[in-house]
């Protein structure tokens, strides 16, 4: 009996464990996407433009996306996705995303690959609380310009509903991402939240900040803390 006992204790607390190992990989995926953004927004002349930022309503970070799944054609990578709070100022709590198929570019051949989206208009933006949606199908995407001071009032970046960025061994450049599949990350949401929330309810500020988020809500607070239209 006693061994009986001892043996169910044993395996909750390799449960426990389990889980535990699992949210800090969510909460270091989280301080990843914040260190990403952290360093391109600190090199101005190799950034994201400000006033493409400043008119953004959500920000996707996906870091450090690895090679092999390149080459099998399976899951890129997960990340996080930020929306603008109703009133334009301040950022909701971030949503997890996987990030599947589609092509990358030149850059394919990095080791590894950071990738950052803008949503630029509402258009987007309910695409992107969908459970999933294709880049360049049902979104359209073009690959965002290089450099805070950059020209960003052409027809193309002013028409299109995401832009996209990538980042290889130091190299960030624009990027499109046809054929990229976002889903939502539903056991990510359940680590980070737990509760398996869908990223619509997250996305629409429903859903209290959490603690391992901090670090991202507050760089992306102090780089863009209002959407200018």
């Amino acid at each position: 009996m006693r061994f009986e006992v001892a043996l169910m204790m044993i395996t909750l607390a390799a449960g426990s464990m389990g889980l535990a190992k699992e949210r800090n990989k969510t909460a270091e995926r989280l301080d990843d996407a914040a260190d990403v953004i952290k360093e391109v927004m600190d090199t101005p002349d190799k950034g994201i433009p400000q006033d493409l930022l400043n008119k953004a309503q959500c920000i996707a970070i996906v870091p450090g996306l690895k090679k092999g799944a390149f080459i099998v054609g399976g899951k890129y990578g997960k990340g996080f996705v930020d929306c603008r709070k109703h009133d334009g100022e301040g950022w909701t709590a971030p949503a997890a995303i996987r990030v599947e198929g589609g092509s990358f570019g030149f850059q394919i051949g990095g080791a590894e690959t950071d990738v950052i989206l803008l949503v630029m208009n509402e258009g987007g933006m309910k695409k992107l609380l969908e459970s999933k949606f294709t880049l360049g199908a049902e979104g359209e995407v073009a690959a965002g310009p290089v450099g805070r001071n950059a020209e960003a009032q052409t027809d193309a970046f002013m028409n299109a509903e995401i832009l996209s960025w990538s980042r290889t061994r130091g190299v960030f450049a624009g990027v499109s991402l046809q054929g990229a599949t976002l889903r939502q990350d539903l056991d990510d949401n359940q680590e980070l939240y737990g509760k398996p929330y869908e990223n619509k309810e997250i996305l629409r500020d429903n859903v209290p900040m959490p603690e391992a988020a901090g670090k991202l809500n507050g760089l992306l607070d102090k780089y863009s803390p209002k959407r200018v239209s």
